[in-house]
């Protein structure tokens, strides 16, 4: 293995708690690291609501070619941006433990009544859809951008609030006193969860990185995702999913909405952990059956 390990990374202060976090694991087990922070395309628009930018991994894709080019040796994403299908060359390295999955809902900082919730903001589809599904008579305003970004562009709107994603702001320690978890609203498959990625086949840093790999964690979103890929789903199809291990089983929730979320589908089941492999994608199957196909078909139709 050569001297020092070049870890790709966004540059995002979260992006770079992340990396940092990895690369204080990887010294832990003798390592010499050096951080390569990038801009991915997510990053460089924040205007374009993600649906719109038409593309899986747009805050991955500049990564891989990174790594693809020899311009670093792994790379370190929130796995819920990270496409089901990694590009050819690359491979998962290690999952670290998950933060919490929840979505939590932010206030306007200096309206009270957080019942009021007819204008809000959020760039996730996921979150739109069940949120309408739930408060059918609300506004969804879009909103981009890094989370403290986002904290500032609520501050200085009309909005009565925004939905995040609690890890990202736990993580760095700017969650806000008036957030409220969202027990309600299911996840992004993975979310929570931080992925290390590097080229196929370098078994060396394969090895390394194994060895900070979180098992529970790992089978959880292995799952989640399988779920979302049997589905056909992007970043422009609503589609959540949790898996949780408790007593020795696999808990698992998941569901799929319209883009306006007047149309729900839904799935919750138990599973023993020794059925765990094909989980996600039998799973997936059923919800196909049960008549989420026909809300695949309506969003591909609408040029989702």
């Amino acid at each position: 293995m050569q001297q020092s390990i070049r870890i790709g990374t966004r540059d995002s202060k979260l992006a770079l708690w992340q990396a940092n976090t990895v690369k204080a694991l990887l010294e832990k087990n003798g390592a010499t690291t050096e951080l390569v922070p990038v801009k991915s395309e997510g990053d460089l628009d924040l205007v374009t609501p993600l649906y719109a930018m038409g593309v899986q991994g747009v805050f991955t894709k500049t990564l891989d070619a990174y790594l693809l080019s020899n311009k670093i040796d792994i790379a370190v994403h929130s796995l819920k941006d990270v496409p089901t299908q990694l590009a050819q060359g690359i491979a998962q390295a290690s999952v670290l433990p998950r933060a919490s999955y929840k979505d939590i809902f932010v206030p306007h900082p200096v309206k009270n009544d957080v019942h009021a919730h007819s204008k809000i903001a959020t760039g996730s589809v996921r979150r739109k859809a069940q949120w309408l599904n739930r408060y059918p008579g609300s506004e969804i305003d879009n909103l981009r951008g890094n989370v403290q970004t986002r904290l500032q562009k609520l501050s200085d709107s009309d909005w009565d609030g925004a939905i995040f994603a609690a890890a990202g702001l736990e993580r760095i320690g700017i969650r806000p006193e008036m957030a409220i978890d969202l027990d309600w609203m299911l996840p992004a498959p993975a979310q929570g969860a931080v992925m290390v990625a590097c080229r196929a086949g370098e078994q060396d840093l394969l090895s390394l990185c194994d060895l900070f790999n979180d098992e529970e964690t790992q089978l959880c979103v292995k799952i989640e995702r399988d779920f979302l890929k049997t589905l056909m789903g992007g970043c422009s199809t609503p589609i959540s999913a949790l898996a949780v291990v408790e007593d020795g089983q696999i808990v698992f929730k998941g569901n799929i909405l319209s883009l306006d979320g007047k149309d729900k589908i839904e799935i919750e089941q138990q599973h023993s952990l020794s059925s765990a492999e094909n989980l996600g994608v039998e799973l997936a199957n059923e919800l196909l059956k049960n008549g989420a196909d026909r809300i695949v078909a309506s969003i591909r139709n609408l040029g989702a």
